[in-house]
């Protein structure tokens, strides 16, 4: 069983993540959403892999994949700055509660979202999002691409010690969208 960064991020309950440790299963749930949505927290600005940023490869996965992205804290600006344009800015919080309400349109007025993609947040906040959906969004599912281990998540990939195994997998995820 996976462990969470967080000691005290123990699942209770009966329904727990996924642990995702291949890319390939990855990228076909993200393929046969109808509606997903990328959410991007600030720590996509902090983390660097090699030579990238963790947020261009969330704008590779983001174009690849066809998937709309709302920019979260200060992102905005970076995604900006790289040639990209949110399709929409809200709080992590207020994205939450938007997605919490099945009749919600979604960020491009097509309809509520069925699968939704956290990325760079802080671990403890991030896992009260995902808890908060797990108990009142029956109708999404969650996923995390962040380095640690969400236990609310529905998919979430496992704790990495090694960058290279994270961007590995990224990378996987590029490949198998496109």
């Amino acid at each position: 069983m996976a462990h969470p960064y967080h000691l005290v991020n123990i699942l209770t309950g009966t329904k727990g993540a996924a642990e995702m440790k291949d890319a390939k299963p990855l990228a076909k749930i993200i393929t046969k959403s109808a509606r997903p949505l990328l959410v991007v927290g600030p720590r996509t600005l902090s983390f660097q892999l090699n030579e990238k940023l963790l947020i261009e490869y969330v704008i590779e996965i983001a174009k690849v994949g066809n998937i709309p992205i709302c920019a979260t804290a200060h992102t905005n600006k970076k995604f900006l700055e790289l040639g990209v344009t949110p399709d929409t800015t809200y709080d992590v919080i207020e994205i939450t509660n938007h997605l919490k309400d099945p009749e919600w349109k979604g960020v491009r007025g097509e309809g509520n979202h069925d699968l939704v993609v956290f990325v760079g947040f802080r671990t403890d906040l991030g896992n009260q999002a995902l808890s908060t959906l797990k108990h009142y969004a029956p109708h999404l599912n969650t996923m995390t691409l962040c380095k640690f281990y969400y236990p609310n998540a529905t998919f979430s990939l496992p704790n990495f010690r090694k960058d290279e195994e994270w961007k590995a997998l990224l990378e996987g995820i590029i490949e198998g969208l496109k």
